[in-house]
């Protein structure tokens, strides 16, 4: 990530070296209208909302190609003409010259694209500004309307993440070259909604600071290419503790996310009580066998504590604590170390990971510690631990000591329900059973859960409330198939 002083410099090093901003303009525009086509296949009807500056130039643009492909589209401008700037007028006139084809569009589909202000802009939205984003925003609530913003929603502050009154509500922010420092913060998030990157390799320019969002581009390389002679045994053993009475769930999704991300040798182990019920409902090709019976090996991978329950037993704590492995710490162990001074243990970040969701993080550490940006206690709580901690949430962060902080930006609301952890619990398994780290099984797993929710949402179109665990982890493969 960047701050808004260091892109304007690269850009104003870039023009001054005699590159013209119009080809860049309109790469940017085809870039950003490239993810909305993404989202939305089929010709629809889009509501571009532009600004006087370059900001209102990308919407133009933007709206331009959609016009082009059969959308309708019309505009709100907050200034006259002669107030624009030189390239946003010249997108303007050329965007007014297509005539709207006469194609079939979705006319119960409504897109809003946020194009008022820039990186630069600061304090609260006045004038014909605020006027048409408190109208955009209205849309969005009233009419259900989906909005993109630009690089950032107009009233975000593009360095620190403030949110100034009036400030745009955006679903998707279309990140251009690199994202701003601002649009992570955690004042932001509600506001800048799913991250996309809009990559311009043209600008010279290096992200800077000690945390990085997640994209496709920066996932994909932690994935290997399987050779054609690859068998199950090459591509990972995992092992999974889960499930207890009542909680039978836990355990079938912790073995479908292991499952669905490729590791080649999934055994589930659940109490002899539920045996039969998991055996019968997990995915065939997962092995269940019972607590009970089952000795530690130390090969492979052991992901444990989804669904486990209140009461655990000590050998458990004895099996975490002699595990030589790569271990996945989730959920009801968490709960079970919570208050214990386990955390002298001599854990080496690449081997261990724990997966806390906000509430067992406040088990797990006192308010001081969890206070403040998340990244910043992150890394604190991943040294004090000595693991990879990946704390869960709408945008979730993933710490290792003597790494970057990195930031998920897939994902959607919609994810706000039981059981989207215990698939994930078993994606970081099987990611790091097949050789990845566990900070970039962490990352990778955050990433593909989040795009698996938002295809799971996509095909057929269904709400974002309705959609469930089991739904997304079999649209795991299709999200790795998009990395890749």
């Amino acid at each position: 990530m960047v701050t808004c002083e260091e892109m304007r410099l690269a850009e104003e090093a870039l023009f001054a070296e005699g590159v013209a901003a119009e080809p860049l303009m309109e790469k940017a525009g085809l870039g950003c209208a490239r993810r909305i086509i993404d989202l939305f296949p089929e010709p629809a009807s889009a509501l571009l909302f532009v600004g006087k500056g370059n900001n209102g130039g990308d919407a133009l643009v933007i709206g331009r190609l959609l016009r082009e492909l059969g959308w309708k589209v019309e505009a709100r401008f907050s200034h006259d003409e002669s107030e624009m700037s030189p390239l946003a007028r010249q997108k303007k006139h050329e965007w007014e010259a297509v005539v709207e084809q006469d194609t079939r569009w979705n006319a119960n589909r409504l897109i809003v694209l946020d194009g008022l202000l820039g990186i630069g802009a600061k304090g609260s939205l006045r004038g014909k500004v605020r006027l048409l984003a408190d109208e955009l925003n209205d849309l969005r609530e009233r009419k259900k309307a989906w909005c993109f913003a630009i690089d950032i929603p107009s009233g975000i502050d593009g360095d620190t993440g403030e949110v100034y009154e009036g400030a745009v509500v955006a679903d998707q922010t279309l990140s251009i070259c690199q994202p701003k420092k601002g649009i992570a913060a955690d004042t932001a998030v509600s506001h800048t909604g799913r991250i996309a990157e809009v990559a311009l390799p043209e600008i010279p320019i290096a992200p800077t600071g000690q945390s990085q969002l997640l994209f496709a581009s920066n996932i994909a390389p932690r994935f290997r290419r399987r050779p054609f002679s690859m068998h199950k045994g090459q591509a990972g053993r995992v092992f999974l503790v889960a499930g207890s009475k009542g909680l039978t769930g836990a355990a079938v999704l912790n073995a479908l996310g292991a499952s669905r991300a490729g590791a080649g040798l999934v055994t589930l182990l659940v109490p002899e009580e539920i045996y039969k019920v998991v055996a019968s409902a997990g995915p065939p090709e997962v092995m269940v066998q019972t607590q009970e019976k089952w000795q530690p090996t130390s090969e492979g991978v052991l992901a444990i504590g989804s669904g486990m329950g209140p009461e655990i037993s000590g050998k458990w704590l004895d099996t975490i604590l002699n595990w030589k492995g790569g271990l996945v710490i989730d959920a009801d162990m968490l709960n079970a170390i919570a208050g214990k001074d386990k955390f002298g243990w001599n854990f080496e970040s690449d081997q261990v990971l724990m997966t806390p969701h906000p509430g067992e993080l406040r088990r797990l550490f006192s308010q001081e510690e969890l206070e403040g940006e998340k990244a910043e206690a992150a890394m604190a709580l991943a040294v004090r631990t000595g693991t990879t901690l990946l704390w869960k949430g709408s945008r979730s962060v993933v710490a290792t000591e003597g790494q970057r902080v990195e930031i998920n930006t897939t994902g959607h609301s919609g994810m706000a329900s039981g059981g989207m952890g215990d698939v994930l619990t078993g994606m970081c398994a099987a990611f790091a059973a097949q050789g990845m780290s566990m900070h970039d099984a962490a990352c990778s797993g955050s990433w593909i859960l989040g795009r698996a929710a938002e295809i799971a949402s996509q095909f057929p179109l269904a709400a974002l409330e309705g959609i469930s665990a089991e739904q997304v982890a079999e649209a795991i493969p299709a999200a790795m198939s998009e990395v890749r």
